[in-house]
């Protein structure tokens, strides 16, 4: 692949082959949308995914929807693309030290020279004040939780240095928004929400376990920690534990959101948590740490594992 003037261009190891970056994308902005991760969509997924399941289970919750709901479910896709790439602009310049000593991420843009420190970091205030635009059109305490979330994507980049369950901070980052869209909605926290959020965390360890699998050796090179050198051979019990959290404390949500309300619509929101745990069962199985294609396969396919609750919460709220 080569630029406009001929030059060749860095290729990303993780990349989605074909993607609008590097096809479409305007040549300058390339490594800064690679900056962003905008050619792997998949992070803004699971940002935005504990978004839209905070929101529907806070309609179940209260019985209303109203076109204000769309504009939640609009502005948390939005600011879930920019939050996430501003969080990958600030983790890539805290990494920017280790990226270089990983093969899978030496190419990326600040350790590959395409972009540089200071640019990187008004790339990053440049994502954030405009998803802060965003955030000001939520109720009060929604945007005051939006503050919040600022704690654990500043955290995070370190964590690594410090824990062997770095994937515990990515989690408390990555599913803020299960709070924030069910406050958005009702106007406070509830506890539903603090259940699936805790639910949403129990999801992440799962598939970033998965994901850091792809880099233990390099890890353990450099020394860095994370849970997959931690469990090692142990991983795909770790990962049972983590899926049973998930779909027990996601089910336990659903019916703290509908209490009181209709039983039919109870049973068929709770078909939502029971029919993603297939999902990653099948991830479970399928685990293989010597595959490093398979890691990144089975990674992705968690966009798809956090999509099934969504029709189920949809016709619960019909019903």
């Amino acid at each position: 692949m080569t630029d406009t003037n001929g030059t060749p261009e860095v290729e990303i190891a993780d990349a989605v082959t074909g993607n609008w970056v590097d096809t479409i994308a305007p040549q300058r902005a390339r490594p800064f949308l690679r900056l962003s991760r905008a050619d792997r969509p998949i992070g803004t997924w699971l940002l935005l995914l504990p978004c839209w399941w905070g929101l529907m289970l806070a309609m179940l919750n209260t019985g209303r929807a109203s076109l204000f709901d769309l504009w939640i479910a609009l502005g948390c896709a939005i600011g879930a693309f920019l939050m996430r790439g501003a969080g990958c602009t600030w983790n890539d310049i805290t990494d920017r030290d280790i990226d270089g000593s990983v093969e899978r991420t030496a190419n990326r843009p600040i350790p590959s020279g395409q972009v540089g420190v200071r640019a990187a970091l008004i790339w990053m205030c440049t994502q954030s004040l405009l998803a802060l635009l965003i955030l000001l059109t939520f109720p009060p305490m929604a945007v005051l939780l939006g503050f919040a979330a600022l704690v654990p994507v500043a955290i995070y980049p370190f964590a690594k240095r410090f824990t062997w369950w770095p994937q515990v901070f990515l989690g408390l980052a990555f599913n803020w928004g299960a709070l924030l869209a069910w406050t958005a909605h009702t106007g406070s926290l509830g506890w539903p929400a603090i259940v699936l959020y805790v639910a949403g965390i129990a999801w992440t360890l799962f598939y970033d376990t998965i994901y850091a699998h792809q880099d233990a050796e390099d890890d353990a090179l450099i020394g860095v920690k994370s849970t997959a050198r931690l469990f090692g051979d142990t991983t795909p019990r770790w990962l049972r534990y983590f899926m049973v959290a998930t779909v027990c404390l996601f089910g336990i949500a659903v019916i703290l959101s509908a209490i009181g309300g209709n039983v039919l619509a109870l049973v068929v929101a709770v078909g939502g948590p029971w029919a993603m745990g297939w999902h990653l069962a099948w991830q479970q199985r399928s685990f293989d740490p010597e595959d490093s294609a398979k890691l990144l396969r089975l990674f992705r396919s968690n966009r798809d594992c956090g999509l099934i609750p969504l029709p189920f919460f949809a016709v619960a709220l019909f019903l």
